[in-house]
């Protein structure tokens, strides 16, 4: 079995995923390893502030940290060779070194991403947050098409619990309530007070959010950053 070891430098947690900046280096390597272990590569993994006495006890590792500090870190050991230093490897790097041939490349692309963070927005209802990422999808390559499909994905997502409920009361009322009652509560109310909750005078609109409006309501909002 292939043996990859990992000597980080001091981090406040063993693979550095805490707090609240998380650095997206960390996560990708934390991911790279977990990948290799699902393959069956064993996977060590030691931080310089919670187990100094790894780094001490391995030569390799201690002429590392005499020749270059803490610069040397992190280094990455295959099978007892040192295959990289002061860098995170790659997962092409470390899939080589371990021998596997077969590569899954990751099916969450920029372009996946912002499919997501579109679908998020319209769960979310921030208009703010769909033009943003509107904007972002466009700059990477994602066609109006597969947008409008990640729209009515997410509608339908946030529709069916609604749809839902909806049944529900039907259910329970129409085997209660008067029909006359029943039929006025189905007819909309028109004579709400402008400014009123939900009134059509309050539909969201760019003055809500102070989005820019400009060239057709594509524009990312305006003095505003988005997710």
């Amino acid at each position: 079995m292939t043996m990859v070891r990992v000597f980080d430098p001091a981090m406040c947690c063993s693979t550095g995923i805490c707090g609240a900046s998380v650095d997206p280096q960390l996560v990708r390597f934390a991911a790279d390893l977990e990948w290799l272990g699902s393959r069956g590569v064993s996977v060590e993994r030691f931080n310089l502030s919670q187990q100094p006495g790894a780094f001490a006890e391995d030569a390799a590792v201690r002429a590392s940290l005499e020749a270059g500090g803490e610069a040397a870190l992190p280094l990455v050991k295959v099978d007892g060779e040192v295959r990289s230093s002061g860098v995170y490897p790659s997962r092409d790097d470390l899939s080589a070194w371990a021998g596997l041939d077969v590569l899954e490349p990751s099916l969450y692309t920029d372009g996946v991403a912002e499919l997501v963070a579109i679908g998020a927005a319209i769960a979310s209802n921030c208009e703010p947050c769909f033009r943003f990422h509107y904007d972002q999808a466009r700059r990477v390559g994602v066609s109006r098409e597969d947008m409008a499909r990640a729209v009515a994905t997410a509608q339908a997502v946030k529709d069916t619990p609604a749809n839902a409920i909806s049944e529900l009361a039907g259910r329970y009322l129409r085997a209660t309530a008067p029909r006359a009652a029943l039929a006025m509560a189905a007819e909309p109310d028109t004579t709400q007070a402008a400014g009123a909750c939900c009134s059509p005078s309050e539909a969201s609109g760019d003055a809500a959010c102070g989005c820019d409006a400009a060239a057709g309501g594509e524009g990312t909002a305006t003095g505003q950053t988005c997710c």
